[in-house]
């Protein structure tokens, strides 16, 4: 009797257990299931909450390959944050369509955003013991680096596409993808956070990111056909965006810049006999990193390739001979990249800076991304030219200083005299202290404040002119003169470059050989401010300091406001200087036209600048000028211009322009960036000149910028009147002497 009620006691004890093992949790996980079903389900279908905005979307505003193009259309440089080229549905070719639905998404044309005949083998994939073990220890395991328990597969194109534009990209969803591989859920509803303690967080943000993609994808199918007017143009339209925005390895997104950039080949040539190359793009998408070409994983690519091929010929894209053929092809000989050195970088901060200064809505973002493209006033051919005479000029002067190599530094700037559009510009040599230039790089054109010496006289001269006082023949002392030293209470006497004095000499004469004396002379005469107000009047923006030795260049200015001075001197038209000639948005609307250049005011009939325009055709002209090395049969090209050197050589400049507003105005400045010295006697006329030359030279012969223009033949007689006067010629044979 006792054993009997042992027994039933034991039964009893047993049955409970039984239950608390084995029926309890799998009421449990039932529950939890249909609540996670129940709320999935809803959520997908009937919820449309938080939506992202899909307008641009819509309009196919992918980020893209921003292009700066010169003045005849040429690109300058190309500009991204992602290297993409946008395509159409029709761009992509029939063989590469078939290859993509082949790899990805075989009834892409025929379901609604969701695949529903992948989730069996879909589900079918779930580690049901790893999820049967987390739910019999309660989440007490550590997963944080085990398995995860849902798999990865079964996506369809748009949600691939969904996945890589929404959840990735806008800040409301971007936790769903960068977060989904940490150990904890640590923002949300309460049941995910909850959930996470069974099945580990890595699941939960897994399960949750799958959700919201495919609710995400069924709702953007359905917008799509809203907007398009029918499923089939729909699907063509997603199909293009897809192909246009994923990713493609090596910093390259979408299939038009894959095929360049792997094959060199534009995507649009690929045809039925290239099945082999469209299945290995297709292959790439799935895993850029194992799957992109490169020479160390051919064997991988390979494998994927042929698979893909494969799926190719399975759902009858491509037959078995087709097939047969593909297979046997070998992999690919993948172009050399070379690096390209960017032609223009400075070109390109400065139409940065352009963009924030003069375009109100537009910045370097939007051309970063693509959505505009700027046609810009550089001439490619030009700025080739500078490139190639700066580096040559440096090269020049380093076999002269030995030890300065690699340290030199220079900048020069090419001006349309019309409307003062920037034909080429350089901030900086190419090599610089071991690397390329860049457009990050500091810009000598249009950010450098220097001294530039004697190239600030002429702004003198023409302010003397404008008072009316003075003409090219006025007698001027080149005597010893004082100068307060800023601010000491002692004089400093100025001297010439010579060490003479040449007594009382005319004007004409002073300007060509730059006579300090004289400058200072003049200035002391008309004020400071009358120098002041002229240089503003030429476009200078940066202020001159109220110093009398401003007349030598002891106020710094940026060498683009000197080159337009000197422009606006020699065209008679002031103007400000621009590189942006036309915006144009990725929609092909315009947004900005500067087509006849910028504001300008005509000047040519001053006769102030018809005076300084002569008095710097004569520094070339006057023998002793500090520019009349370009008076020979070797420069047979008519220019205005003047030298200038900073004290102790510091700086050495040479700024010149061919007559009128058909000319062109040549700036150019060397000198290191720690404002040492240059060396004894290395001027503006023996280390910039030759370089202002080669780019004249060269601009010319090859007929880039028009024929040479004259100068007024008056201009010219009174030149030659001065020459043929017996004072010039003693003192040319003096100087011979």
């Amino acid at each position: 009797m006792a054993s009997a009620t042992r027994k039933i006691r034991s039964n009893r004890t047993v049955r409970p257990r039984w239950r608390r093992v084995i029926v309890y949790p799998f009421l449990c996980v039932a529950f939890i299931t249909v609540s996670l079903v129940a709320i999935g389900f809803y959520h997908i279908y009937f919820d449309r909450t938080n939506l992202p905005d899909i307008g641009p979307f819509i309009r196919f505003e992918f980020p893209a390959v921003g292009h700066i193009y010169d003045a005849n259309g040429e690109t300058l440089i190309k500009l991204a944050r992602e290297c993409r080229q946008n395509i159409k549905y029709e761009d992509i070719p029939p063989i590469v369509r078939d290859a993509i639905l082949a790899a990805e998404d075989k009834n892409f044309f025929s379901h609604n955003g969701v695949d529903y005949t992948v989730f069996p083998r879909v589900l079918a994939k779930i580690r049901v013991g790893a999820l049967a073990s987390r739910l019999m220890t309660l989440g007490r395991q550590d997963e944080v680096n085990g398995p995860a328990i849902f798999p990865q597969g079964g996506s369809t194109i748009t949600q691939q596409l969904v996945r890589g534009h929404f959840l990735k990209y806008l800040t409301s969803f971007q936790n769903l993808t960068s977060q989904e591989n940490r150990d904890e859920v640590r923002q949300g509803v309460l049941w995910p956070r909850a959930l996470s303690r069974v099945i580990s967080a890595r699941s939960v943000l897994m399960m949750v990111r799958k959700v919201e993609e495919i609710r995400l994808s069924l709702w953007v199918e359905k917008e799509m056909r809203n907007r398009f007017g029918s499923k089939r143009r729909a699907k063509e339209e997603i199909l293009a965006r897809y192909a246009s925005f994923i990713y493609m390895g090596n910093r390259k997104y979408g299939f038009a810049a894959a095929s360049e950039f792997y094959f060199n080949r534009p995507l649009a040539v690929l045809g039925a006999h290239d099945a082999d190359l469209a299945a290995l793009l297709a292959g790439i998408a799935k895993a850029p990193r194992h799957y992109a070409p490169n020479a160390q994983e051919k064997g991988r690519v390979l494998h994927r390739r042929d698979e893909t091929l494969r799926l190719m010929a399975k759902n009858g894209f491509i037959s078995m001979d087709a097939l047969r053929e593909a297979e046997k092809r070998p992999f690919p000989i993948l172009p050399r990249q070379k690096k390209k050195m960017p032609r223009a970088p400075s070109v390109v901060e400065n139409i940065f800076e352009e963009l924030n200064d003069r375009h109100i809505g537009l910045d370097p973002e939007d051309l970063l991304r693509g959505r505009i493209q700027i046609y810009s006033t550089v001439d490619a051919r030009v700025q080739q030219i500078v490139n190639e005479a700066l580096e040559n000029g440096i090269d020049l002067y380093e076999k002269r200083h030995p030890n300065a190599k690699g340290l030199i530094q220079g900048s020069v700037v090419v001006l349309k005299n019309r409307d003062a559009g920037i034909l080429a510009e350089t901030g900086g040599r190419q090599f610089y202290k071991g690397r390329t230039a860049s457009y990050g790089d500091f810009n000598r054109v249009t950010q450098s404040l220097r001294q530039y010496g004697s190239a600030m006289k002429p702004i003198v001269y023409l302010a003397a002119f404008q008072k009316g006082k003075f003409n090219l023949d006025s007698r001027v002392p080149d005597s010893p003169i004082g100068v307060p030293d800023d601010g000491i209470q002692t004089t400093k006497w100025i001297s010439n470059y010579d060490g003479q004095f040449k007594g009382m000499i005319p004007l004409r004469k002073a300007l060509a050989e730059s006579r300090n004396a004289v400058a200072i002379w003049i200035i002391k005469q008309i004020g400071i401010v009358s120098v002041s107000d002229m240089s503003r009047g030429l476009g200078v923006r940066t202020p001159l300091k109220p110093y009398v030795s401003s007349a030598l260049g002891a106020s710094e200015v940026k060498l683009l406001e000197l080159a337009n001075a000197y422009r606006t001197m020699a065209s008679g038209i002031l103007t400000q200087p621009y590189v942006i000639r036309k915006i144009v948005r990725d929609s092909g609307e315009v947004v900005a036209d500067n087509e006849q250049g910028v504001f300008s005011v005509d000047l040519s009939h001053d006769g102030a600048i018809t005076l300084i325009q002569e008095g710097l055709r004569g520094v070339i002209r006057i023998p002793g000028g500090t520019g009349h090395s370009l008076d020979s049969k070797g420069f047979p090209i008519a220019i205005m211009g003047k030298t200038g050197t900073t004290n102790e050589f510091r700086d050495a400049l040479f700024i010149g322009s061919t007559y009128g507003p058909e000319g062109i105005t040549v700036a150019v400045r060397i000198g290191f960036d720690d404002n040492r010295s240059l060396g004894p006697k290395e001027t503006g006329g023996r280390v910039a000149l030759p370089i202002f030359r080669e780019i004249m030279l060269a601009v010319y012969r090859e007929k880039i910028v028009g024929p040479v223009p004259a100068f007024p033949v008056q201009m010219e007689k009174n030149i030659n009147a001065y020459l043929a006067d017996s004072s010039v010629g003693q003192d040319k044979q003096l100087e011979e002497e």
